[in-house]
This record gives structure tokens, C-alpha cells and sequence, in this order.
């Protein structure tokens, strides 16, 4: 309102740009934007459900570890490198939380057409997971195979370190090697719990507000689009006419979920708040 008004009547003495303190106003915004995104995400999320995809070489346990979370033998699960070639899906719950949990094939060089197809498959998975397991073998560490490549990982997706087959390691090295992760036995079941805490941590659940706005799909989008509008706006202070293009965008963004904001309304506040023309 105030900058559209600065451009429509400059004749009527309205405040100029640096009175306004538009940056700081703008940062206001966002932060508050920034926040109901997050929730609106979270609330997806308990929706939804989290996609949770197991990703590391070969014979590390992720078949054994969805077998383990889910209760049941969902996978196979054999000595022989290369079993899982496809992605196998399994919901579960912690503390009503959904979690959609992915194994995937082990990543490793092959000559197999299948189990590069299978490869290429964990590749796009966990291109599209909400959060990423990547396991290694806890009494291996040192072996070559065990040095996961993450390159592939979206950078902004969150990942954590789960050492499995602990139960092969002395107990002695177990605190020591093991550091930046989570201990778990596949087998046997030791740190599992642990490791369903620190999944529920990882979404924020701890921090969940009572009133969580459980977003559909298209209201996140639209606060996202709103989001960049006012980065965009925060680049352009110095064009106002720019500026008020990209806060229109915002508007209209956010309109989508509020229901239509008008030009006779924006006019509206403008009469309403200052003498124009009087």
C-alpha cells in the first residue's frame, strides 16, 4: 500500500523511501513468511508422511533396517551383493507420525544391466526423499566400500549418518568410531529406538506447534512463490516500480490461499489511510 501510494500520488507528500525503511519492513516479512512455510511444511509432513530413503553400498543392512523398522520382512535379505535391484516401500509410525521408508539398491560399480537400472533408481529416490539414511557398516569403516559418496544428495536435504551392524564391533570401539551418527544393530535391535527419536527430531516434531496449518500442496507452493517474489522485491528497492511489481506478485501469491485481494481493495487502504487529493 505505502509503495504504491508513493508512486500513484507523489504529488501529496507522502513518505519517501527511506523514511519507510523498506528493507527492514521487507525482512519482517519474509521472516514471517519464512515461518508459516516451515510450519505449513511440517504440517505436510504429518499429512503426508516423510519419505525416508535408505541409501550405501552393498551388504550394509538397509533390506535387514526396513525389515527391523517396519516389524515384518518386508525385503529380502542375503550375504549376496546386489539382492535389492528395486525400490521397496514400507510405511511405518512413530508417535503418529507416518514415515514412508525406501530401500534401495546398494551403490556400487557394476557389469549387471538390472542392478545398474536398480542403481540409477536409488539415484533418483533419493533425489526425491524428504530425508536421507546413509548407512555404513559399523566393524568396516575402513574398507574402501564403505566411503559412501553423497555428491549426489540435494544438498538441502537432511541426512544422517546410521552405523549398522553394531553388534559385530567390540564393544570398546563402539563410542569411539562412532562418532556424528546413530549405533544400530539391524539384527538385534539395539539403538533402534534411538534412531526413531532422532527421525521424529530431524522433522522438527519436537518443536511442533499445537495448532500445526496442515498445508495442502498448493498452499505451499503459493507461499514459496510469495517467498521468492519478496527476495526478488529486496533486490529491486532502488526501482520502485519494480519493487511494487514484485510485492503484487506476493500478493497475488498469497491471494490464492486467502482469497482474492483486489486492486479496489489495495485503493481502498490507500483512502483509507491517507488525505488524498483533499
Amino acid at each position: 500500500m505505502l509503495v504504491e501510494t508513493m508512486l500513484d500520488f507523489p504529488e501529496d507528500g507522502i513518505e519517501d523511501f527511506g523514511a519507510l525503511r523498506i528493507t527492514d519492513q521487507l525482512h519482517i516479512i519474509q521472516t514471517k513468511l519464512r515461518q508459516t512455510l516451515d510450519v505449513a511444511k511440517q504440517g505436510g509432513l504429518l499429512r503426508d508422511g516423510v519419505r525416508v530413503a535408505l541409501v550405501g553400498p552393498p551388504n550394509v543392512g538397509k533390506s535387514s533396517l526396513l525389515n527391523r523398522l517396519s516389524g515384518e520382512v518386508v525385503a529380502l535379505v542375503s550375504e549376496i551383493p546386489g539382492t535389492t535391484r528395486d525400490v521397496i516401500h514400507k510405511e511405518i509410525q512413530i508417535e503418529g507420525v507416518p514415515f514412508y521408508i525406501m530401500d534401495t539398491a546398494g551403490l556400487r560399480d557394476s557389469e549387471d544391466v538390472i542392478e545398474r537400472m536398480g542403481i540409477a533408481l536409488t539415484y533418483q529416490t533419493a533425489q526425491q526423499a524428504d530425508l536421507v539414511l546413509v548407512l555404513r557398516a559399523a566393524h568396516q569403516l575402513t574398507d574402501s566400500i564403505e566411503q559412501v559418496q553423497t555428491d549426489f544428495l540435494p544438498p538441502n536435504t537432511p541426512r544422517l549418518q546410521v552405523f549398522n551392524k553394531v553388534d559385530l564391533l567390540p564393544e570398546d570401539k563402539i563410542n569411539g568410531n562412532l562418532s556424528g551418527g546413530v549405533a544400530v544393530s539391524a539384527k538385534t535391535g539395539e539403538g533402534i529406538p534411538k534412531l526413531r527419536q532422532k527421525l521424529l527430531e530431524m522433522i522438527g516434531y519436537d518443536n511442533l506447534e499445537s495448532g500445526v496449518f496442515m498445508a495442502r500442496e498448493r498452499h505451499i507452493f503459493a507461499l514459496s512463490q510469495a517467498e521468492s517474489s519478496l527476495l526478488h522485491a529486496k533486490n529491486v528497492i532502488d526501482w520502485p516500480e519494480l519493487l511494487a511489481e514484485e510485492l503484487r506478485l506476493a500478493q497475488v501469491a498469497l491471494s490464492s490461499i486467502t482469497g482474492e485481494f483486489t486492486a479496489d481493495d489495495l485503493l481502498g487502504e490507500i483512502f483509507g489511510r491517507f488525505c488524498i487529493g483533499k
